[in-house]
């Protein structure tokens, strides 16, 4: 399928820009330069009913938000967002617009998380600080008028792997219980070894350079690519997790191994929804202002977080759909 063209006019801009690889500059100088794209792409960020910036466990910081035309003593389900950018760039004000366009068309409480970035804070930091968020957002579920037995987790890109693996280690741990999660894009082999690494190297805005940029960044030694919390496509057993939405674009990296991951939960027995886009690019949710698409797909995404929550219809043509 020919790339959508509005995917195209982003692509056009950033060539008109100039804009150097992340890999040519500091962490820093990469987080500002994220920051500023999201931006001019980003949808305006829609008015909320409430949005509030939290500590969470160890300090790290939360912004909860509460969906449009929701009542503060409401009980709601909630959605802990991860937010993109290869473990190293990305952070609350970035995925604004998402984490607000959820809450309000899911009509849920969405609680994003500020991990620890690296380089300076290597893995598994990160993973050490989705995990304990989550798990403290169901400790306070009452305090926050959130549904404990309605929790999903989920995320975009490196966040999609941060939402897979803390799915597999609530399963391990018996808590807390999710409800779902969302796999947006996600990273899930670290080996860099599918073909679509290679299909779309260049020129789609996420390069093979700038992957293993992130993954230098984010890896204490090569010997990480093989640990489950980094790769876990690689886990022994997927059995057990949390029901999935997995998505990916065509245009992407990372599509083949957010594909296998999909099939490889089917495979243990996880009930999963699968759904591409084959002419967008990697990070199009965040485009919103330019590429159309992304608002109907942020819209299918929330209406699959209302079906596994028990509130709509759960699918849509042209997904596939794996059933235990």
């Amino acid at each position: 399928m020919a790339l959508d063209p509005d995917a195209g006019q982003v692509l056009e801009l950033v060539r008109a820009a100039g804009r150097p690889p992340y890999e040519t500059m500091s962490p820093a100088e990469a987080r500002a330069l994220f920051l500023a794209s999201r931006e001019v792409l980003a949808l305006e960020p829609a008015p909320v009913a409430a949005s509030r910036n939290i500590d969470g466990p160890g300090g790290v910081p939360l912004r909860l938000y509460r969906g449009a035309g929701t009542d503060a003593a409401e009980v709601l389900p909630a959605l802990v967002y991860f937010h993109g950018g290869g473990w190293v760039i990305g952070d609350l004000d970035s995925h604004d617009s998402i984490c607000r366009h959820l809450a309000n068309a899911a009509r849920c409480a969405v609680v994003s998380v500020d991990y620890r970035l690296a380089p300076e804070h290597k893995f598994p930091a990160a993973v050490e600080d989705c995990f304990a968020a989550t798990s403290w957002v169901a400790a306070e579920a009452v305090a926050l008028a959130i549904d404990r037995e309605r929790i999903a987790v989920g995320g975009d890109s490196a966040g999609g792997n941060l939402a897979a693996v803390v799915s597999l280690l609530a399963r391990d741990r018996g808590t807390p219980r999710l409800s779902y999660q969302l796999l947006l894009y996600p990273t899930a082999e670290a080996s860099m070894a599918h073909p679509s690494i290679a299909r779309f190297a260049e020129g789609f805005l996420l390069t093979r350079a700038t992957m293993q940029w992130f993954y230098d960044c984010y890896l204490r030694s090569p010997a990480d690519v093989e640990d489950w919390r980094v790769s876990p496509l690689r886990a022994a057993d997927l059995s057990g997790a949390a029901p999935a939405l997995v998505l990916t674009a065509g245009f992407d990296p990372l599509c083949d191994e957010g594909e296998a991951y999909a099939r490889r939960l089917q495979e243990h027995g996880v009930a999963v929804t699968y759904r591409h886009y084959p002419d967008q690019i990697h990070g199009f949710l965040s485009a919103g202002k330019i590429i159309r698409a992304a608002v109907s797909a942020l819209d299918d995404i929330a209406a699959a977080l209302r079906a596994a929550w028990g509130e709509a219809p759960a699918l849509r043509a042209g997904d596939t759909a794996y059933k235990r």
